[in-house]
């Protein structure tokens, strides 16, 4: 008897969604598949049949996380596009959970590698110049100092609004930390 693709895959998004939790709050290392299974509800056996390991499972979250992020920009039909172009795409609230865990303490230094080229890919606007031997440098600061701004706003559960926490980034770009200190 086959099972109903809508069982099947909420079965797929509970081990994701434990999986997540876990991984916000421990390294991946300390992270097992019987706590998965049995915080998701399910047989160890079952984690089996959607994932061969905690790894794999890893690699699904990361991979969807980055077609969501690269189908949301290619939707906005620009040729180029800001920094805050891209992190507006994540502070969707479907993708909350799998960014505190890959954006968290315990996330890895690839996946934000990852990010980082994803947000790239050529069509980033910095009107840096072109060719210039300190241009990756200037790059790497503008996409760190972005990512980096947004993993506090997280971690800070959204104190801000998603319009404040914009300006202020705009803001610290275009004059500075001048105007915001005393």
């Amino acid at each position: 008897m086959k099972k109903q693709p809508e069982i099947t895959e909420k079965t797929r998004q509970n081990f994701i969604d434990v999986f997540c939790e876990l991984y916000s709050q421990k390294p991946i290392e300390k992270i097992s598949i019987q706590e998965i299974a049995n915080k998701a509800g399910y047989n160890r056996s079952t984690f089996y049949q959607y994932f061969t390991d905690i790894y794999e499972l890893l690699d699904f979250v990361e991979n969807d996380l980055l077609s969501y992020i690269k189908e949301e920009l290619a939707n906005k039909e620009l040729s180029t596009y800001t920094v805050q172009n891209a992190l507006h795409c994540l502070e969707n609230r479907e993708y909350l959970t799998v960014l505190n865990a890959l954006l968290g303490d315990h996330g890895s230094i690839r996946f934000l590698e990852r990010l980082k080229r994803e947000i790239t890919l050529g069509r980033l606007d910095l009107n840096f110049p072109q060719n210039h031997s300190i241009t990756p440098y200037l790059i790497e600061f503008h996409i760190s100092t972005s990512l980096s701004l947004f993993r506090l706003w997280l971690q800070r559960q959204k104190d801000l609004s998603p319009e404040e926490f914009f300006e202020l980034v705009d803001n610290l770009y275009t004059k500075g930390v001048t105007p915001y200190s005393k």
